[in-house]
């Protein structure tokens, strides 16, 4: 009886793997932030990437889009608690500063990093499986900080080159002054019903503010003659959004004022931010933020005040893509090809001595179909990225001495010598360095250079 053939399993759609070609761009984007953060005195937290179904809903707000239709929630089988995969982390990461108590020394910044989960239709920059950086500064109450978290993207965009992301900025104000707002609204809309469409009309009573962030063309002149929120601001609202704009200015940082933005959680006050780029499309945002000052108290904490950010992993990639030449690198410096017993246990050796001087190596290794030829294995060699190829093979111990072959220099390129088995460590150390004198880059162990 003919064996039936087995169906391949593919990965959930909008849930993508990070392939080893893609994973340069990613070390180099996170090994950036990383710094630059840490550059600011922020900690990393790391956070599960399951919480309580109710911290979300409770965070969110019950009307969001998230929470109705995004939320990949379940029933946990043991014990039937509400489980959800977080769709963002500033509600778990507050959660986690509540419980643990991180604040009761004094105001803590902090950043995370990390994949988050959305149920939606995917598209370019916008998947199910998605990754946030985001930086968190709870127990500030000043506009400094606002203009801090702000700068500090700033660094993040210079420091990976990208100039085509813009600043816009607004204010939210307080929830008194979002009352009043939010009163004139509906009666405005409530004017003009017959132009609001099916999406406006759900939202009318519920979190007509969202209404204002719609990409309808046909509703645009109604929302600009909306009436805006910054006429709404009290004293303290309105010094604090001028505190913001005052310290960017003093800093040379460009913004706009968007009086239409807002954002999409309900846990957000005063200071609103996004950076867009008109490079991706309609998924032009690419780091959002802003002032979150009830969250605390909502999750049954201390009223505390915070703010903070999170930005699209895969959007920023898709600019450092469109923005720089290349991102790649190769996975090793030497690549070890030998042919013979002897020559594998002596290239074994070598391997682990090369790896000791802080090189990486990649040691050829038998495939299907047996150990290879020269020919094939050099073929591996060069497809390596590798900056050489050490040789050896029967004639070469029996010589006491191996074969370094250049592989990358324009000027070396096919250049190859005969060195002592007891120098080849000594020669490879002095060939790389005197590469990296004539610029060329190189790739130590946790480090990540770019070729322009």
């Amino acid at each position: 009886m003919a064996e039936t053939k087995k169906e391949k399993i593919l990965g959930v759609k909008g849930m993508n793997d990070i392939l080893p070609d893609d994973a340069p761009l990613w070390e180099l984007f996170e090994n950036t932030v990383q710094s630059v953060l840490r550059s600011y005195g922020y900690q990393q937290i790391r956070t599960p990437i399951v919480e309580p179904t109710a911290l979300f809903a409770r965070g969110l707000g019950e009307v969001t889009d998230i929470v109705e239709k995004e939320m990949y929630s379940f029933a946990d089988s043991m014990n039937g608690d509400l489980l959800t995969l977080r769709p963002e982390c500033t509600a778990s990461v507050v959660r986690a500063a509540l419980e643990h108590n991180l604040t009761y020394d004094g105001p803590k910044r902090l950043w995370y990093a990390g994949p988050m989960f959305r149920h939606e239709r995917p598209q370019r920059g916008r998947y199910r499986q998605f990754h946030q950086v985001g930086a968190e500064a709870i127990g500030f109450s000043g506009p400094d900080i606002d203009a801090e978290l702000i700068m500090m993207c700033q660094r993040l965009w210079d420091d990976l080159g990208l100039s085509d992301i813009r600043l816009e900025i607004n204010s939210i104000g307080d929830a008194a002054e979002r009352n009043h707002h939010r009163a004139d609204l509906i009666a405005y809309f409530e004017q003009h019903s017959e132009l609001l469409d099916a999406e406006a009309k759900r939202r009318l009573h519920s979190n007509p503010l969202r209404i204002l962030d719609t990409k309808n063309p046909a509703m645009q002149e109604l929302v600009n003659n909306a009436p805006k929120l910054l006429d709404y601001l009290g004293e303290e609202s309105r010094a604090h959004f001028e505190g913001v704009q005052r310290f960017l200015r003093h800093n040379s940082v460009p913004f706009t004022i968007n009086p239409r933005l807002v954002r999409g959680m309900d846990y957000y006050n005063r200071t609103v931010f996004e950076w867009v780029t008109d490079q991706l499309g309609s998924q032009g945002t690419v780091c959002g933020g802003g002032r979150y000052d009830p969250l605390v108290e909502i999750f049954g904490g201390k009223p505390t005040p915070a703010v903070g950010f999170a930005m699209g992993v895969e959007r920023l990639l898709e600019l450092m893509k469109a923005t720089s030449e290349s991102f790649s690198r190769g996975q090793c410096d030497v690549y070890l090809v030998h042919q013979g017993e002897a020559a594998q246990m002596q290239a074994f050796v070598f391997a682990e001595r090369i790896r000791d001087a802080g090189l990486d190596v990649v040691l050829h290794c038998a495939a299907a179909g047996g150990a290879g030829s020269f020919k094939s294995q050099m073929k591996r060699a060069d497809a390596s990225g590798a900056a050489f190829a050490v040789i050896l093979g029967d004639d070469e111990i029996a010589n006491g001495a191996a074969t370094v072959k250049h592989l990358r220099d324009a000027d070396m390129a096919n250049n190859q010598h005969a060195v002592p088995l007891d120098a080849v460590v000594d020669y490879l150390i002095d060939q790389v360095a005197g590469d990296d004198e004539h610029d060329h880059d190189h790739l130590h162990a946790g480090q990540i250079h770019t070729h322009h």
